[in-house]
């Protein structure tokens, strides 16, 4: 298998970068749709989490800016099951899913919904970040455990499609 360069010593540039020009315009902020669909591609693509361990601009400016203040505490194994990254991925969804129907047609409130959830979802990893290990908020973040769960389930229908044919 060809090893997959990472871009995570630079690619934090993508998030500040995204934060800036949302706050200038907030049209920027539909770019948030980026960081919620490249994850998703490389899933379905069959490259499991690679965004997570290579590419994500919110994981590098996580990790290369938090390890100096961080406390370096380990996150609790309780926080780290299955049931607290479903519980977060239902409230994501709920909370931009209602975020996007008050939003209705508007371009403009549309990209404010995308920017307030990058945001808060960013909020929540500094937080984490200083509390625990810089990027603690990847061993909860949606999109990685959605793309883990897009990987099983394609892992899984590939073992049911060789048992068919065999």
């Amino acid at each position: 298998m060809i090893k997959k360069k990472s871009h995570m010593k630079w690619s934090w540039i993508f998030m500040v970068l995204f934060i800036v020009l949302s706050i200038i315009d907030i049209r920027f902020g539909v770019l948030g749709f980026i960081c919620m669909t490249v994850p998703m591609y490389h899933a379905i693509k069959g490259r499991g989490k690679i965004h997570c361990s290579h590419y994500c601009p919110r994981g590098s400016l996580l990790g290369n800016f938090l390890k100096n203040v961080s406390l370096q505490n380990n996150l609790p194994k309780n926080l780290r099951g299955k049931t607290v990254k479903n519980i977060l991925l239902i409230l994501m969804m709920t909370m931009f899913s209602i975020s996007l129907i008050h939003a209705g047609p508007s371009f403009n409130r549309i990209a404010f919904a995308v920017f307030r959830l990058m945001m808060a979802s960013l909020a929540l990893g500094v937080i984490m970040g200083v509390i625990f290990k810089p990027r603690t908020w990847c061993q909860v973040c949606p999109m990685g455990y959605a793309t883990g769960l897009i990987k099983k389930a394609k892992d899984k229908k590939e073992i049911e499609k060789s048992k068919d044919a065999a």
